[in-house]
């Protein structure tokens, strides 16, 4: 399957609101875990329906309900009934090549973003599509697969550490959130690593591996950059929203999370044309010692041009060549024949053809 565009055969001719699973699938069963919070209690357990987890929602405890493997629709479609959420937002959480956005409805709010990470089997980067959507107080994230970047979050509320616990699933959303784009910044300093370190191979030794190497690392920042772009545009749309949903103090963070994640932009920005600026280098050296090359052939080649003239009179069959009758004349032509390159390599060190 390609990875910068999902394949959508499976959508064609779909009624909109249809739940279509839209990639590929990632793990063999659905599993749901319950996390529910407040500044006094913590309950954390895992269960085997969505009815399960509606039923265990608390007035008294914020609920974060984690669902993982969208390619079960049907289950993921009884959160329309359970939840209250809309048929258009479902089936954007079942599809893996939904762009990131924001979206506000009356009684919840809908993010969808792309969590990545470096595999290190095959040394790319690989994205998998996380869909946030939060009420008053129940958080719902929908993942592809098992394996997140929320550990440290589920750490702090586990420990209490911080004011995770004594806010509400906004700040749990924020709190998301800000590991994801600090993956992000994770990522693009390795990648900035490797670019980095092209640059003195690519003035001292060009070869073709050095070329390569930069366009393995223009492919994963572009593919990075498929993501983040977007990413930074819904995260600058959600610190804009006016809702109730989110509290004025949770606002505060959300504008310096939209600065971290403009930060990575930008960062992606530059090693793009870093990595542009490396190709142009790149084809620079190349032609350098190209040019080198074909100087020394010419310079070669020039130099034996007398050479082959006098080797070429005097190899010719005539009966009568005068010098032929001398003592030394084999010796005078040799030496004839190094005064002539001596002269020609003294000239174009003259000229600073060599």
């Amino acid at each position: 399957m390609a990875r910068f565009l999902k394949s959508r055969k499976a959508t064609q001719g779909k009624i909109p609101g249809e739940l279509v699973f839209v990639g590929r699938k990632k793990m063999d069963q659905l599993s749901i875990r319950i996390i529910q919070y407040n500044e006094e209690r913590f309950e954390e357990t895992v269960v085997n329906s969505l009815e399960e987890a509606h039923a265990r929602l608390d007035d008294e405890l914020y609920t974060w309900i984690d669902i993982v493997g969208l390619h079960d629709t049907q289950t993921i479609g009884r959160t329309e009934d359970l939840f209250g959420i809309h048929p258009l937002t479902l089936e954007d959480i079942v599809d893996t090549g939904q762009r990131p956005k924001v979206e506000e409805f009356d009684n919840y709010l809908n993010v969808i973003v792309k969590m990545m990470r470096l595999e290190p089997t095959d040394n790319m980067i690989h994205s998998e599509q996380l869909s946030l959507v939060w009420g008053a107080d129940f958080l719902l994230t929908f993942q592809e697969r098992e394996g997140d970047v929320f550990d440290p979050i589920r750490d702090r509320l586990r420990l209490g550490k911080g004011r995770i616990r004594r806010s509400g699933v906004d700040y749990l959303a924020y709190a998301l959130l800000d590991v994801i784009v600090d993956n992000y910044m994770l990522l693009i300093e390795r990648l900035g690593e490797q670019v980095e370190s092209l640059e003195p191979q690519i003035i001292d030794d060009p070869r073709a591996q050095i070329l390569g190497q930069i366009n393995e690392n223009r492919r994963e920042l572009h593919f990075l950059r498929t993501s983040v772009r977007p990413a930074r545009d819904a995260l600058r749309e959600l610190a804009r929203l006016e809702t109730d949903l989110v509290s004025p103090a949770t606002f505060i963070f959300l504008r310096d999370l939209n600065d971290l994640v403009t930060q990575a932009v930008e960062a992606m920005d530059s090693y793009r044309e870093m990595i542009q600026d490396q190709l142009d280098s790149h084809t620079a050296s190349t032609g350098n010692r190209l040019n080198d090359v074909m100087k020394f052939l010419t310079v070669f080649s020039a130099i034996f041009i007398p050479l082959s003239l006098l080797a070429g009179i005097y190899g010719t069959n005539f009966a009568y060549i005068p010098e032929l009758g001398f003592k030394y004349g084999y010796f005078i032509f040799w030496g004839a024949l190094v005064v002539v390159a001596i002269v020609m390599v003294l000239v174009f060190k003259r000229k600073k053809w060599l």
